[in-house]
């Protein structure tokens, strides 16, 4: 894999890279925080990667290695992992760890690193690419702002339950939270296995629900905290928070579910005594005021909505690429034919084609069910061919293949989105909604 020009090559990440790794984003990553000194937490979290992460092997970073020295001098990780699509399986690469030493910088090391990742990807089928990170960077590489992440109110620490007032109740029947043990991990994975609705999701088996409770280095700049809402001995739920409070003083909040959606009104109550709880101890341990509690979630999100009112924020955005829109959409031929029938439609046409300005899905049907969407050669003029029923940017696809925004939205933004007819807008509007993102994902 010798790439990136005669004085770099990129090679796959190897367990012995772990040191000069470690070293390598714990100087670059977030010095704002440490005034310039490396960071402890992301050495952690590097070396965590490289040595034991139940979704993650060497192979999976990639690195830029300065032949004069044969050292590493940039480097980026792609950790796969599956999300859920109203159960629908989407295998997804979250791209971190993006670093270049400061003395090769303006060299594009970054640009090869991506253009490597993404052959990789290309080559073993993960359709889709994530990444949090600088506003506007990642739009060079490809990516776009394709799905919102948070915007849940934050609660301030003055709002939350009194100490006195945090204490769970005791009596038969209530609902109490707990610190999680690695005993709980088939539970919790059994509450992430028979989630329903639609969100977009990203369920852990018991094994990575055993590496989340205890398998993480102390220091890690990913470890969370897992509590379990239980009714006696029963685990009812779960609870994902830091493992200490931010340098703004939040305490955040990474995931929070229940196995019955009845259970949401009580839940959210013990979740928030427990949260006031944990914040405060940590402002008492840590020597650092307990601001606020910050929840990633969305503002639908029944543990946003149930319990203590709080500050509005604006959502945050995920980077998404895929480099083959059509299989997007061919792998989600069961989602989509399940919307179409819940509503009654069918497809009076064999086929319905949506040209993506270069290529076109072709959704193929057999007594007006959606069967299959295959490929197909795009048009020179996709809006005025007759046999086109749709034109639509591979940006705009996007927003609507994993539920960011809704047709109607879609055309109020993208003057380059071209319907056939109205009939092919009420179609495409069932068979694209907004879903709520409710992504915490394997990092």
């Amino acid at each position: 894999m010798a790439k990136g020009g005669e004085h770099y090559v990129i090679r796959p990440g190897r367990t012995s890279d772990a040191p000069e790794l470690a070293a390598l984003h714990a100087s670059v990553q977030l010095q704002w925080v440490t005034g310039g000194k490396p960071h402890p937490g992301i050495a952690a979290w590097v070396e965590d990667l490289l040595t034991g992460h139940p979704s993650v092997v060497p192979d999976d970073f990639l690195v830029a290695v300065d032949l004069a020295t044969g050292r590493p001098v940039a480097s980026l990780v792609g950790l796969r992992q599956d999300w859920s699509l109203a159960g629908v399986r989407l295998p997804v690469a979250q791209v971190e760890l993006v670093a270049t030493a400061p003395e090769h910088r303006g060299r594009r090391l970054t640009e090869r690193l991506f253009a490597s990742l993404h052959e990789r990807y290309a080559a073993s089928g993960v359709p889709i690419q994530v990444i949090e990170g600088i506003p506007y960077f990642y739009r060079r590489f490809g990516y776009d702002y394709a799905l919102a992440s948070g915007g849940a109110p934050a609660v301030p620490a003055a709002a939350l339950p009194a100490t006195g007032q945090a204490r769970p109740d005791d009596s038969a029947g209530a609902l109490t939270v707990r610190p999680a043990t690695v005993a709980d991990a088939d539970a919790l994975a059994g509450i992430d296995r028979r989630a329903d609705g639609e969100a977009l999701v990203c369920p852990r088996d018991a094994a990575v629900w055993r590496y989340e409770i205890t398998g993480r280095r102390e220091a890690s700049l990913a470890r969370r905290i897992v509590a379990v809402v239980v009714r006696g001995a029963e685990i009812r739920g779960y609870l994902v928070h830091g493992a200490r409070l931010s340098a703004a003083g939040e305490l955040t909040v990474f995931a929070a579910a229940c196995d019955q959606p009845a259970d949401w009104p009580q839940a959210a109550a013990v979740m928030h005594a427990h949260l006031a709880r944990v914040g405060r101890g940590y402002e008492a341990s840590q020597g650092r005021p307990f601001v606020a509690v910050c929840p990633l979630l969305d503002h639908g999100h029944p543990l946003a909505r149930l319990g203590t009112s709080g500050v509005p924020r604006r959502p945050r955005g995920w980077y998404v690429r895929t480099g083959d829109p059509v299989d997007l959409l061919a792998r989600l031929v069961p989602l989509l034919r399940a919307r179409w029938q819940a509503a009654g439609l069918r497809w009076h046409e064999p086929t319905l084609t949506v040209d993506l300005y270069g290529r076109a899905a072709r959704l193929t049907f057999t007594d007006g069910e959606l069967t299959a969407v295959t490929p197909s050669r795009g048009t020179v003029g996709p809006t005025t061919d007759p046999h086109v029923h749709a034109a639509v940017p591979p940006g705009a696809l996007l927003q609507l293949a994993l539920g960011n925004r809704t047709l109607p939205e879609v055309l109020d933004a993208w003057p380059d989105c071209v319907l056939r007819d109205r009939l092919t807008e009420h179609f495409l509007s069932v068979a694209f909604r907004r879903v709520p993102v409710r992504v915490w994902p394997r990092n």
